[in-house]
């Protein structure tokens, strides 16, 4: 297996959290749970002309091979063939809409075909990345297309000074943030905060800071972190265990001891069987 990262250069790395490419090998074919994020993310599958939509149960469902996955409040399967050959971009909160010239809300929990944001430069970018071999050199390709076709517009895109403040403030205060804490600072309405966060981030804030308490928890879990349960709950803004133990399972679809259990390298990877 290979996986690479790669930090684009400004002006994109204002807009992009990491550009990434993933080679796995003749494994065997499986199912994997991906946990969300709340990041909106761009993949192009390069070994073949389709990406497999996996239902929970029933048979999949080939879709476009260049997708724009946005930001998902809920999980979803995957099937590990389709990372033989996978590159992608992880857009950074607030990111996304300064490439897409609309909102991120009316992507989020979607997978829709790059083509029809791109139009016909999603399949050319596709087709040079697929003429190149080193792993490396289609990363930089990928830097060079965006720094190429959005540079200009980035410069030009103005995000929301007040959604900037919100997702600072929630990153610092984790656990204690909360959505009339945010807008009180900003000077807002909760409802006008909630919808321009939501435009710009693709969920409400309140769902968003949801997610980022469970990401926490999902960081500790897979890091195999040594600490009482009282302590983990406490840690990452929880109630208690109950309220903790609920969250869990309404994001991931499994328990803890389940993530524990079928856990792979990657902390939102767990197997499904």
């Amino acid at each position: 297996m290979l996986y690479l990262e790669r930090i684009p250069v400004a002006p994109l790395a204002s807009f992009i959290r990491v550009l990434w490419y993933a080679r796995v090998g003749d494994a065997v074919r499986h199912r994997e749970r991906i946990l969300p994020s709340g990041c909106t993310q761009i993949i192009l599958n390069l070994s073949r002309d389709f990406i497999l939509d996996c239902a929970e149960v029933g048979p999949d469902r080939r879709v476009s091979p260049a997708l724009v996955v946005g930001a998902r409040s809920v999980y979803e399967i995957v099937d590990t063939s389709d990372m033989s050959d996978l590159i992608g971009i992880v857009f950074a909160p607030a990111g996304f809409p300064a490439f897409a010239l609309d909102a991120a809300d009316k992507f989020s929990n979607r997978s829709v075909a790059l083509e029809h944001v791109w139009g016909r430069n999603a399949e050319s970018l596709r087709g040079r990345l697929r003429d190149i071999e080193n792993p490396r050199d289609r990363l930089a390709c990928l830097e060079r297309f965006l720094l190429g076709r959005f540079e200009e517009k980035l410069a030009a895109h103005s995000r929301a000074p007040q959604v900037n403040f919100a997702l600072r403030y929630f990153a610092e205060l984790p656990s204690a943030a909360s959505v009339r804490g945010a807008s009180r600072h900003i000077g807002w309405s909760e409802r006008r905060f909630s919808q321009v966060f939501r435009e710009e981030v693709g969920l409400t804030p309140k769902v968003w800071c949801r997610l980022q308490r469970f990401q926490q928890a999902v960081r500790q879990l897979h890091a195999g972190v040594e600490m009482r349960w009282a302590e983990l709950v406490l840690d990452c803004g929880y109630y208690d265990q109950s309220h903790f133990a609920n969250e869990f399972r309404a994001f991931s679809g499994v328990d803890v001891s389940t993530y524990t259990a079928r856990r792979t390298i990657w902390a939102n990877h767990i197997r499904t069987d």
